[in-house]
């Protein structure tokens, strides 16, 4: 009679929650949509489109939650994620029941952004705003300045042309 090999020793998988949640990602390459497919206290399955490789370090943001983590795997738009911190499950799960998330068919303002934006995006739009300004500002100087220098370079030709008209 022949034995049975035993089956492989494999550490067991920690219980996961699906859910589909919106969310957004921050990578190298920039802001992304995101959507969430399963959490566990270590990690979670997202889809996103153009995913960062496997080893990059991406944050992603629902809510009022910012979760920072490594990409394990990525196979097309799915990858799994490993948090470098425990993830909130219970508070990420009463999220996706709360009322904010279900969809509704009412109009939404045109220009309204349904996003909270993320503390640091803030000050990016601030510092952006006033490089805007001070590169105005200095343009401007810089046009004066040369029709100044235009004028007394171009005052005595002209004076000598309106002396000869006069004359």
């Amino acid at each position: 009679m022949a034995t049975i090999p035993a089956p492989p020793r494999f550490r067991p998988r920690e219980l996961r929650r699906r859910v589909i949640l919106p969310a957004r990602m921050r990578t190298a390459a920039g802001w992304k949509d995101a959507c969430i497919l399963n959490v566990s206290s270590r990690g979670l399955l997202i889809r996103a489109a153009g995913l960062a490789q496997a080893g990059t370090m991406v944050e992603l943001w629902h809510g009022e939650h910012v979760i920072v983590g490594r990409v394990v795997w990525s196979q097309g738009p799915k990858a799994g994620l490993c948090s470098e911190e425990r993830v909130p499950v219970e508070e990420i799960m009463a999220l996706s029941q709360s009322p904010a998330l279900q969809l509704t068919a009412g109009p939404r303002p045109f220009g309204v952004e349904r996003r909270k934006r993320p503390r640091d995006e803030e000050s990016r739009v601030k510092g952006r705003m006033m490089e805007f300004a001070s590169v105005s500002m200095i343009a401007a100087s810089l046009a004066l300045g040369m029709s100044a220098v235009v004028e007394r370079a171009m005052a005595q030709p002209f004076a000598a042309v309106e002396a000869a008209l006069d004359g």
